[in-house]
């Protein structure tokens, strides 16, 4: 038998399970690109304005170790996207190896993949089929990118560069994941290895661009995402950048199927450490195992969210450089819905900090569906734990993960932002307030997680499809004009503008309460139906 036989049915199943989340992924996206791309056009109608913005951007040392360095001053395209091209590229590259782990790693954990492969399937099938869906989903997401970019008026060559850079990063990191997949037993390991290995991608992307005197510039080219930046999307178009990470991914997959011959069907080559005979007394109740089991994951994301906080503060300074029109003044403002340039940037990058800290929250909830999915949830009801006791523990730890995650950001960045601007004693509280503001749309979102579980645990993953719709209406509903009701339909769009914006308790209080609402329904749910 082929090691290879199977493989087509195995895609044809993974498309189907991914019908859903594939699309709405790629449309956000697309969306984004497009949507950035269409908004700058009208901010830097002549060449001079967009040297002065690519001036300042290149002179902020926070700017370019978290975006990147613009190198075309007088390029509309890479103006335009270069917020997109490294944290852009380090999306799509997540993207792909959160689908690689999900086809490979996770079927090993939770049997199915044992089971197909008591029939007719391959060895090297399961991996090669999640390739195959990694690979053509994000080669399919920077096509669709590179037309929707040339749709709105951006030079074709340029367009066509950056969705290939795009779709290189994510090839690069399908190719991490195929690595991790094998050498880790649980999938959310193999997730977190290539997160370290994709963040620690970035820190090395962000050194090298940073260099002030040119000599760590090399540092650049250790980094996928650095390739990916070094083709030069609209200033350049360096193709046969694309070479490195095309080669890196072959050889990363060549050895991710040497290293399936040296294991076992749901073993990993790295063993885990097995824990000792009996729990410490910090685990007597479900909340301290919540804690246990979440505490890793919080800390990681924690300092994550802190120095996205410091930069995002430390750049609020410079902010005002970017635009030298009044009718680009006039523009930011209304965009960011506050009186001022400073505060309209600080108010969009907090709501952006939201959604970040709502994916943490998502991630949380879904732990209450593995842990039933791997069996782990049925012991412990068995035990004196109700079911209340247990689901409230991990989705208390949920909403408190996501309150710490967007209240240590809103900290760094009023700390960063007052020693920038000369008012810490005045800018900490008002970054605070920014920050707590935005906590009821993220508990709503989270409960979601909480009312699928209950309800339809099948279809609790689709909580990721609805915080991408949630996502496009918020971030670019106003950029395509979008109704008035399909603006409403997403929590953050009635989140208070902070800072400098007027604060309605009204909107904080119905947010909250649909929240409590939606988490009481869904563990009434859970309680009505079988576990497992």
């Amino acid at each position: 038998m082929s090691d290879f036989v199977g493989t087509g049915t195995l895609v044809r199943l993974a498309l189907r399970r991914d019908r859903i989340l594939i699309p709405v992924w790629i449309v956000v996206f697309v969306t984004m690109a497009a949507g950035s791309a269409q908004a700058s056009i009208d901010l830097y109608p002549d060449v001079q304005s967009r040297i002065e913005a690519a001036r300042t951007s290149n002179a902020s040392p926070a700017l370019v170790s978290l975006y990147g360095r613009i190198f075309d001053e007088t390029s509309l395209g890479e103006l335009s996207l270069f917020k997109l091209t490294a944290f852009g590229a380090a999306l799509v590259g997540l993207l792909a190896a959160i689908l690689v782990v999900r086809h490979t790693r996770t079927e090993e954990e939770s049997g199915r993949l044992e089971l197909l492969s008591a029939g007719v399937l391959g060895r090297y099938a399961a991996l090669a089929a999640a390739l195959i869906v990694s690979s053509g989903t994000v080669v399919l997401l920077g096509l669709l990118t590179a037309l929707s970019l040339i749709g709105v008026g951006l030079p074709a060559a340029g367009s066509f560069a950056f969705g290939l850079m795009w779709a290189a990063a994510g090839l690069s990191f399908a190719g991490v994941a195929a690595v991790t997949a094998q050498l880790t037993e649980g999938a959310r390991a193999a997730n977190g290895f290539t997160a370290v290995i994709l963040g620690v991608s970035y820190v090395l992307r962000a050194i090298g661009d940073s260099s002030s005197d040119g000599k760590s510039e090399w540092v650049s080219w250790l980094s996928p995402i650095g390739w990916s930046q070094q083709v030069r999307a609209f200033a350049g178009d360096r193709y046969v950048v694309v070479l490195l990470p095309l080669v890196f991914m072959a050889a990363l997959v060549a050895g991710a199927f040497a290293l399936i011959r040296r294991r076992d069907v749901g073993a990993g080559l790295v063993r885990p450490r097995p824990g000792p005979a009996t729990a410490s007394p910090s685990l007597r109740s479900p909340l301290a195992l919540a804690w246990r089991l979440h505490r890793g994951s919080l800390y990681g994301w924690g300092f994550a969210f802190l120095l996205l906080g410091l930069l995002v503060g430390n750049i609020a300074s410079n902010v005002d450089g970017f635009v030298s029109s009044d009718s680009a003044r006039e523009m930011v403002e209304k965009l960011g819905g506050v009186n001022g340039i400073t505060d309209a940037f600080l108010a969009t990058e907090m709501g952006m900090v939201g959604l970040l800290a709502s994916a943490f929250g998502i991630q949380a909830a879904l732990r209450l569906r593995s842990e039933e999915t791997a069996l782990r949830a049925e012991p412990l009801l068995a035990t004196g734990v109700t079911r209340a006791q247990w689901l409230g523990s991990h989705v208390l730890m949920a909403m408190f993960g996501t309150g710490a995650l967007i209240l240590v950001a809103g900290l760094g960045s009023g700390i960063s932002s007052g020693a920038s601007l000369g008012n810490m004693g005045r800018q900490v509280p008002r970054m605070l307030a920014a920050a707590a503001v935005q906590l009821p749309a993220i508990w709503l979102v989270t409960a979601l997680v909480v009312l699928l579980f209950g309800l339809a645990p099948k279809l609790v993953t689709g909580a990721w499809v609805l915080f991408g719709v949630f996502l496009l209406i918020g971030q670019f509903g106003a950029i395509f004009n979008l109704p008035e009701g399909v603006m409403n339909l997403s929590p953050y769009g009635h989140t208070p503008r902070l800072p400098g914006g007027d604060f309605t308790v009204a909107p904080v209080l119905w947010l909250t309460a649909i929240a409590a609402a939606l988490t009481v329904a869904g563990l009434a749910a859970f309680r009505r139906r079988d576990v497992g």
